[in-house]
């Protein structure tokens, strides 16, 4: 049986510490014997050929402008190709700020974080009978809070709260052929080694995963 293929692309802006997240989730995704490459260029996207070969999607790469011979293929893969497409945070849902197709795609995007990175909040699990949830119970995070606007067609499985809005926080998606997961924790790469955070991610990269 064939390895499965992974793409993970990083860059954007460095507060986020992107390669270092990177890394993170190479390493997970090596310990279940996938082929990892990982690139700090957006052009890696341009290669639709390549892109057909790839069986999961990681991108890590906070705002930014994306060319439209770059978007294109990425695209395509995920909705047409039926790779998967999975990661966290800014990396994921505050990329490419004017690239509506690319927002529609991961299912929600940033929009606010109030009280910046000092905030204490519990994450509540949805649905813990669930694979990608089951065993992790409901946990508290030290970190930005982050406020989206969703796609009400999301499954949630992990949700924080704003006074009355339960937000959610983990989520799943279709993407035409392609599968979308969505973490909103992993500010920087503390948040993203927490085992909550780390277990759930490695569940989401192989669930999406084509």
């Amino acid at each position: 049986m064939s390895q499965k293929q992974a793409l993970i692309v990083w860059g954007g802006w460095d507060g986020h510490q992107p390669e270092e997240v990177a890394g993170i989730f190479a390493g997970l995704l090596r310990e279940e014997n996938y082929v990892v490459e990982v690139s700090n260029t957006l052009d890696s996207f341009r290669d639709e050929e390549r892109l057909k070969s790839v069986d999961l999607i990681v991108p890590v790469w906070t705002m930014g402008n994306i060319e439209k011979e770059q978007l294109a293929p990425l695209i395509h893969a995920v909705k047409v190709g039926g790779s998967g497409i999975a990661g966290c945070h800014g990396g994921m849902a505050d990329s490419f700020r004017n690239e509506v197709e690319y927002q529609y795609m991961v299912g929600g995007q940033w929009v606010a974080h109030p009280g910046n990175g000092g905030v204490t909040y519990t994450v509540r699990i949805k649905d813990s009978e669930q694979p990608l949830t089951a065993g992790i119970g409901d946990f508290v995070v030290v970190s930005e809070k982050y406020y989206m606007h969703v796609d009400p067609a999301i499954k949630v499985h992990a949700v924080t709260d704003f006074d009355d809005v339960e937000m959610p926080v983990v989520w799943t998606k279709t993407y035409g052929a392609g599968k979308v997961y969505y973490n909103s924790l992993g500010h920087q790469a503390n948040i993203v080694r927490m085992p909550e955070t780390l277990e759930l991610m490695r569940r989401g990269l192989l669930w999406a995963t084509r």
